[in-house]
């Protein structure tokens, strides 16, 4: 078995051989761990950061700073996704649909900018069959250089950390609309109720947490070890929660 640093060194050689590479940017672990690689490896390299509604406003930020720390060039290009039906219907497969319309926006513009590659934060850990997105990837030939490289999310994490990166223990965090069910439709208003209720919890302390919608109530999946401080906090988050939402639960499945 490959050690880390093997790894690692497999990654700088692969993005090396590329000469020039575009990376797709969040502003999380993966994406900002493959940016600090595409630099150390030498070659020329842009990040590309879509502003689209499912977006977090606390992702851009971080994804300014980081690229500013690394000095690298990072463009923003905005997004309309709500403008596609097919991705505010919501199906099952709405993922898939969503990537095609940023990650092709993306490639327009790094074509246009002479890059011939365009890479991904996709890990080794991400399981390929539980998402639909995967597949537009695939299909538009976006490059996967973590995944090719096997290296997992937990070597990700201790890879940036040895590297310094502020982005080594953020919490993963899946878009906006993950938040709404499937086949309920995804609208500005529910995205930013949602966005305004996750800012609040993050103030109050909350990691690695999700509000979800149910109905016109706020389902809050919350790890157990924070249990207590949701007590602590109870009456608060419940008058605050509730300008946004008609109740809000609590998911005692979650762990």
């Amino acid at each position: 078995m490959n050690t880390l640093q093997e790894k690692e060194q497999k990654l700088c050689d692969f993005l090396a051989e590329k000469e020039n590479i575009a990376i797709a940017f969040s502003g999380g672990v993966d994406s900002a761990y493959l940016l600090y690689a595409a630099k150390k490896s030498g070659v020329r390299v842009k990040a590309y950061y879509v502003k689209a509604a499912f977006q977090p406003r606390f992702e851009l930020e971080d994804a300014k700073r980081l690229a500013k720390e690394l000095d690298v060039e990072m463009q923003i290009l905005p997004v309309d996704v709500l403008s596609a039906k097919i991705i505010t219907d919501n199906p099952a497969n709405r993922c898939y649909y969503c990537k095609q319309k940023i990650f092709g926006t993306i490639l327009e513009q790094t074509a246009a900018d002479g890059f011939v590659y365009l890479a991904d934060g996709t890990n080794a850990s991400d399981q390929v069959s539980d998402r639909p997105g995967m597949k537009a990837l695939q299909e538009l030939s976006v490059l996967s250089p973590l995944r090719i490289c096997d290296l997992s999310k937990q070597e990700v994490r201790d890879l940036s950390r040895a590297a310094g990166l502020f982005t080594w223990d953020k919490p993963s965090y899946a878009c906006l609309a993950t938040r709404i069910p499937t086949g309920v439709e995804i609208t500005a208003e529910k995205l930013e109720r949602t966005e305004k209720a996750e800012d609040y919890l993050m103030q109050l302390g909350f990691t690695d947490f999700r509000v979800r919608q149910l109905g016109n109530a706020a389902k809050l999946q919350i790890r157990a070890e924070q249990f207590p401080l949701l007590t602590e906090k109870r009456e608060t988050i419940v008058s605050t929660l509730k300008e946004w939402y008609s109740d809000v639960l609590v998911d005692l499945e979650v762990r």
